[in-house]
């Protein structure tokens, strides 16, 4: 008990951005909170987050053992919420939104049958590749592609990701293959805009380290699937996820480049506000998602064509 308390304090001070403000909802003093959070990193043996008089730093650890905690948390959670709930029928409106790309092959194909499984739930999709904000928008859910930046969010890893850098074989004939991102400059690249996460650069790992390059082209759009078009039309290079060019790479459409480069996987995730009680018709989609990306058989069968 004192653990998941500990791991339970850790992700409210977090969340909450100091000792004093998660006290105080809890309603205890801020020494406790304290004390629960050293013990803690001394149980670890690692720093989780640097305190100052002012601000709350997670350290490299922190970061990562705060996205493990939120899921435990919220797993412990559903849980108790699957017993207590015994028979009840999920019912209700689900507001959800993806990349456009992603829900397009992965995410719409899924909804029919949870809605035939679920009558009493009905689902909106909302398709776009801005970075939606879903508290102030009214979604309670969200795919995301990515590392995840808002600690007031709760994710829920889906599956794994990997971005790779594509040309067709017409384009690399024309121009030359990049050896190193560094030759990306002398290349047409064709971008995501300003909109998105890919805003922030492709990322490659360099000497070891994970560096975002800001790459330019004469083309760019804020729409994934006219990015991978252009590439299949041999009109520059592209950094897209596996789980769209999967298919052409294995046809051969499509070459990957800098494969020597590539940053880590990262990951897809379903991402909602912070709640004490996750609706159980959030938590059924939820867990549809989590089934059907977490089963290998999933990709193996067809990049475009998910079972029914």
């Amino acid at each position: 008990m004192d653990r998941f308390k500990q791991i339970e304090t850790f992700v409210a001070v977090a969340q909450k951005g100091s000792l004093s403000a998660a006290a105080a909802a809890e309603g205890v003093a801020p020494a406790v909170i304290g004390r629960r959070i050293d013990a803690l990193e001394a149980r670890l043996g690692v720093k989780l987050m640097v305190r100052t008089t002012r601000r709350i730093t997670l350290t490299f650890e922190g970061s990562a053992f705060l996205e493990d905690g939120q899921r435990l948390l919220n797993d412990l959670h559903n849980a108790e919420v699957s017993v207590s709930l015994g028979g009840v029928k999920a019912s209700g409106h689900v507001r959800l939104t993806a990349p456009a790309g992603f829900g397009r092959r992965h995410v719409a194909p899924l909804l029919p049958g949870f809605q035939d499984a679920h009558r009493d739930v009905s689902v909106s999709l909302d398709l776009s590749d801005r970075l939606v904000d879903i508290v102030n928008e009214g979604f309670d859910l969200a795919i995301r592609i990515g590392q995840l930046d808002d600690s007031n969010l709760v994710g829920v890893k889906l599956a794994d990701n990997r971005r790779v850098v594509v040309a067709s074989p017409a384009y690399l004939e024309a121009r030359g293959r990049p050896l190193e991102p560094a030759e990306l400059g002398a290349h047409h690249c064709l971008t995501f805009g300003t909109s998105g996460s890919q805003s922030r650069g492709w990322q490659f790992r360099i000497d070891g380290e994970v560096t975002a390059l800001r790459v330019a082209g004469p083309l760019e759009c804020n729409d994934g699937a006219v990015l991978h078009e252009w590439a299949l039309a041999g009109l520059g290079l592209a950094w897209r996820s596996l789980w769209e060019v999967g298919e052409d790479l294995a046809s051969g459409r499509l070459v990957t480049v800098l494969d020597e480069f590539a940053a880590p996987d990262n990951a897809i995730y379903a991402v909602f506000p912070q709640r004490k009680h996750l609706p159980l018709r959030v938590r059924m989609l939820i867990d549809t998602l989590k089934n059907t990306y977490g089963n290998p058989a999933y990709w193996r069968g067809g990049w475009t064509t998910p079972p029914g």
